[in-house]
């Protein structure tokens, strides 16, 4: 087949697994394309389908169905989906089976499962006497499995880091002013994103300063985030936005345990407010490695440290970043930050003494060269009303097939 047909029907399943979002993790977000190839004749998409939901129907047993409901016979055709097909049973049946079931003619995927519990689908589809092959043609459907592969393999949550910027890179004024770079409808996308992760992270400075709520309002909720405070010296406001609501939406504030000895009281006030208190590994302020926070009173929170404990203890996957230079810089200085939104609105300061979005904590980070500087891949672009949306992953693009 045309690698450029192969790249577009890779796409489209990325484009449909991209609908479980907020849905189905842990699971991986996956989609499935089933196409009907005949010599002499056009290419006819017989049926697709994508992972709904945690419990419903897997992308290939839901394209299978889809593709007898038009009355269509699968076998002899050609499926393309985002994550090599399971091979054991969890809670749906496992998928090359069902595949096989269905005399499939070839199966084209673009990235491997690293789950032991459920890999192997393309070795026993190759045995059942199947063709079966992985594809890097379509970077969307490679990357669009990453966050389930990245919390299998490593333990550690997805995390997107998103900001509102001016066209001259600032994301407030000298003074703090920062309301609103970017426009409504740029507003409410963000909104949709609180609305499918898992926690959203953020500083005890822009607790300070803005006073956020950072909850998703206006929009469909498929998931109700933690809201987690980065507090070293245990200053969150009883008072503030995040604590008053508590009880209604989580908040956890993270801090360190040398900390919260010290700090028994305000920690107690927290957490009859509502508030959940924890404490996180630390290391020294005068030894600190990249992965920390700046200074609170005696010792900074690690930053790898925190996500694993929101992996492991909240059962968090992925995680959305909004917070001032500050934590933003330490975020990126630890290589934690996996993807980035960038809302970019139709702004100039030109005020040197205007923030970035995100600053240092060390000068040995500060790249003197550009070949030093940070790289991030552009993975697509849209205009939002007068704004500007880039999504950005840390990761190297996939090789092209």
């Amino acid at each position: 087949m045309n690698k450029w047909l192969e790249r577009g029907y890779l796409d489209l399943a990325a484009r449909l697994a991209a609908r479980g979002g907020g849905r189905v993790e842990p699971g991986a977000l996956v989609g499935c394309v089933i196409v009907r190839t005949s010599p002499g004749s056009e290419d006819r998409i017989i049926g697709m389908g994508h992972y709904r939901a945690v419990g419903r129907l897997h992308a290939e047993a839901e394209a299978l169905a889809n593709c007898r409901a038009r009355g269509e016979d699968p076998a002899g055709a050609t499926v393309f989906v985002t994550l090599e097909p399971c091979a054991k049973p969890g809670r749906n049946p496992p998928c090359a089976q069902a595949l096989m079931a269905a005399k499939i003619g070839r199966v084209v995927y673009a990235a491997s499962d690293p789950n032991p519990l459920k890999a192997g689908g393309a070795l026993a589809l190759h045995e059942a006497g199947i063709e079966c092959t992985q594809s890097s043609a379509s970077e969307l459907a490679v990357r669009a499995s990453e966050p389930f592969r990245k919390r299998i393999t490593t333990g550690l949550p997805w995390v997107i880091a998103k900001w509102a910027q001016t066209v001259d890179g600032k994301i407030a004024t000298r003074t703090g002013a920062s309301q609103w770079i970017s426009g409504e409808r740029s507003r409410r996308l963000v909104h949709h994103l609180r609305a499918r992760v898992d926690a959203i992270i953020t500083g005890i400075g822009t607790v300070l300063a803005d006073d956020p709520l950072l909850t998703a309002r206006n929009v469909p909720i498929r998931r109700t985030a933690i809201r987690v405070v980065v507090d070293n010296s245990l200053r969150t406001p009883i008072t503030s936005k995040l604590v008053q609501t508590a009880n209604s939406t989580p908040c956890l504030i993270a801090t360190t345990a040398r900390t919260l000895e010290g700090r028994r009281a305000q920690a107690s006030a927290l957490e009859s407010a509502g508030a959940r208190i924890a404490a996180i590994a630390s290391v020294r302020p005068g030894n600190s490695p990249p992965g920390i926070a700046l200074p609170g009173n005696s010792s900074l929170i690690d930053l790898r440290s925190l996500l694993l404990h929101l992996a492991t203890v909240e059962h968090v996957h992925t995680v959305m970043l909004e917070s001032g230079p500050t934590l933003m810089g330490a975020f990126f200085e630890a290589g934690l930050v996996d993807e980035a939104h960038v809302y970019v609105g139709p702004l100039l300061m030109g005020d040197a003494e205007a923030p970035g979005p995100w600053t240092a904590t060390n000068d040995e980070f500060a790249p003197l060269t550009l070949t030093d500087a940070r790289r991030m891949h552009l993975l697509s672009v849209r205009r939002v009303g007068p704004d500007v949306r880039m999504v950005y992953r840390a990761t190297p693009p996939p090789p092209s097939a």
